[in-house]
C-alpha cells in the first residue's frame, strides 16, 4: 500500500525530497521531460538517453539521492520519441537507444519506465474555475473542435500507428524483460480514439489496451500506467470500477494515477480528489480486492494562483490518499 509522487529531475534536491518524505510519500516517479531549464541536469540526462549513451551512473545517483531520504526511486518517465511514433528515418536507431535506456535503468536498480505513445501531446481547452479560485484542467470537445491545432503533416492513420507500435514493442519488450524492467503505458489524454492533431490515437480505449497488453506483446514487462482520470473521462464514473477490476486482476497495473474528474467525454474537468464523481474509497477497494497494492499516485492537481500551488495540491491529495489506504487496507 504505497504512495508515489512525481519529481522533475531539475527538482531532485533535498528541499523537494524532504518535503515528499515528510508528507508520507514512499516512492518517487522521476520525470525526465523538459522542466528544469536549459542546460539543466534534466535536459542533459534526457538528451544523453535519447542519444543512446549509457546513463547507468547518472540514474544510479538519482536512485541513491532518493534513497537517502528514505524513499524508493520506482520509475522514470520517458515518452516514446517522435522518431519512433512518427516513423522518421532513424526510427530503428532510436528504438535501439530506447533498449539501451532500459539496460541502464535495470543496471541502476530502478524497476520501471513510464511512457506514452502520443506524439501530438495532450489537448485541453480553457480551464474551469473551482473552489478558492483554482483552475481545473478542462477539455470540452465542442470548444476544441472550433479551434483545433494545426494538424501534423502528413496525417497519420490508425493502421500506420499500429504498425509503429508493433515494431517498437517487438524490440522494447524483450529488452525490458532482459533488463528486469517493467514498461507502463499511459493512456492518451484526452482518451479519444481519433486523430485530434492529425495523428491517430491508439492508446485511448480498453480495447486498444487489451490489444497492446495481451495480443501484440504479452509479457510481465508490458503493463499499464492506469490513469484513473483518463479512464473515467472515457468510461464514466459507473464503469470505471469494472475497468479497474479487469486490469488489476490480470496483474497489468504497474501504478495508478489516482485522481478524480467531473464529467466525461465530450467534456470533463480534473478536480480535487474529494469532489469528483468517482467514489474514491470504492475505487480503492476494487484495486485491493483484485490484488493491487500500489503505488497510488496523484496527478494533475488543480492550479493554485500562487507560486507553491503544485506542492499544496500534492500535499492535499497525498493526505487524502494516505487516509484512504489506512481505511481500506488497514
Amino acid at each position: 500500500m504505497y504512495i508515489q509522487d512525481q519529481v522533475s529531475i531539475g527538482e531532485l534536491d533535498d528541499e523537494h525530497l524532504s518535503f515528499f518524505r515528510a508528507i508520507g510519500v514512499d516512492s518517487i516517479h522521476l520525470e525526465l521531460r523538459g522542466r528544469g531549464g536549459t542546460g539543466s541536469a534534466n535536459t542533459s540526462l534526457a538528451q544523453n538517453i535519447k542519444a543512446g549513451k549509457d546513463c547507468t551512473d547518472a540514474l544510479a545517483q538519482a536512485r541513491e539521492k532518493v534513497e537517502a531520504h528514505g524513499m524508493k526511486l520506482n520509475n522514470i518517465f520517458m515518452p516514446a520519441w517522435e522518431e519512433i511514433t512518427l516513423a522518421e528515418e532513424d526510427m530503428d536507431a532510436k528504438i535501439g537507444h530506447w533498449c539501451k535506456m532500459l539496460e541502464s535503468v535495470g543496471r541502476a536498480g530502478i524497476p520501471g519506465v513510464g511512457w506514452n505513445f502520443k506524439p501530438m501531446g495532450n489537448f485541453r481547452t480553457p480551464a474551469d474555475t473551482g473552489r478558492g479560485g483554482v483552475q481545473y484542467s478542462t477539455f470540452d470537445y465542442a470548444v476544441f473542435a472550433k479551434n483545433r491545432p494545426a494538424p501534423h503533416d502528413p496525417p497519420v492513420d490508425e493502421a500506420q500507428m499500429w504498425a509503429r507500435m508493433e515494431r517498437f514493442l517487438a524490440a522494447a519488450i524483450p529488452a525490458a524483460e532482459k533488463a528486469g524492467v517493467q514498461m507502463a503505458l499511459h493512456p492518451d489524454d484526452p482518451p479519444i480514439p481519433e486523430p485530434l492533431g492529425g495523428v491517430a490515437q491508439i492508446c485511448s480505449t480498453l480495447a486498444q489496451f487489451r490489444k497492446i497488453l495481451f495480443e501484440i506483446a504479452p509479457s510481465d514487462s508490458n503493463c499499464m500506467l492506469f490513469c484513473q482520470g483518463c479512464m473515467t473521462e472515457l468510461l464514466g464514473p459507473e464503469k470505471i470500477y469494472d475497468a479497474i477490476a479487469e486490469m488489476a486482476a490480470k496483474g497489468k497495473i504497474a501504478w495508478v494515477h489516482f485522481r478524480n474528474v467531473r464529467g466525461q467525454l465530450p467534456r470533463f474537468a480534473e478536480v480535487f480528489v474529494d469532489e469528483g464523481e468517482v467514489d474514491m474509497r470504492r475505487a480503492m477497494e476494487v484495486y485491493r480486492d483484485n490484488g493491487f497494492n500500489g503505488p497510488y499516485m496523484m496527478d494533475h492537481t488543480p492550479s493554485f494562483p500562487h507560486g507553491y500551488g503544485p506542492l499544496y495540491g500534492k500535499a492535499y491529495a497525498i493526505g487524502y490518499i494516505r487516509a484512504l489506504i489506512q481505511m481500506v487496507y488497514g
